[in-house]
């Protein structure tokens, strides 16, 4: 893997405010750049999806919507992958962390293939806020098989 992002992903590192009462973490603000790329249009919506320890939920693309994900709880690993076709980063593979205790926000390109895998017993959830309202009648959803789909990865867990 590598420390190179895919082109126009975007990783922001969060700020988590600790008291003695516990902990507050602001994920979007009105006032943010990011936050005018996640709502164009205005709020289109949230959602959190939870993964069981060690499934894969991937890969999926979208050509019109981009994601934004934050790790509400447990571990997740979020895998990426380049197959535009032009695009500078084409081929590249990007591995991402979500957990609460290092609180990231990613805003995942629109034609990105990406998938995520639990890494904590208790599984992982992660919220979205895509950039447009699902569309039951014309999902823009594409999928392969997480591990016969043609890209190039491995989702097992690594030995170092």
């Amino acid at each position: 893997m590598t420390t190179r992002y895919i082109h126009d992903l975007r990783v922001k590192r969060l700020n988590r405010l600790y008291d003695e009462r516990g902990n507050l973490c602001e994920i979007l603000r009105r006032d943010d750049p990011i936050y005018r790329e996640c709502f164009p249009d205005g709020f289109a919506q949230a959602y959190i999806t939870h993964v069981d320890y060690h499934v894969v939920k991937g890969w999926h693309q979208h050509l019109k919507q981009k994601d934004h994900f934050f790790g509400v709880y447990g571990r997740a690993k979020v895998v990426l992958y380049d197959e535009r076709e032009g695009s500078p980063t084409q081929g590249l593979i990007n591995e991402i962390i979500l957990t609460p205790e290092r609180p990231l926000l990613v805003q995942i390109p629109e034609r990105v293939w990406h998938g995520f895998m639990a890494l904590s017993l208790e599984g992982a959830g992660i919220l979205n806020f895509p950039t447009r309202v699902y569309d039951y009648a014309d999902p823009d959803e594409y999928r392969r098989d997480p591990h016969t789909g043609g890209i190039p990865y491995s989702w097992a867990v690594k030995d170092r």
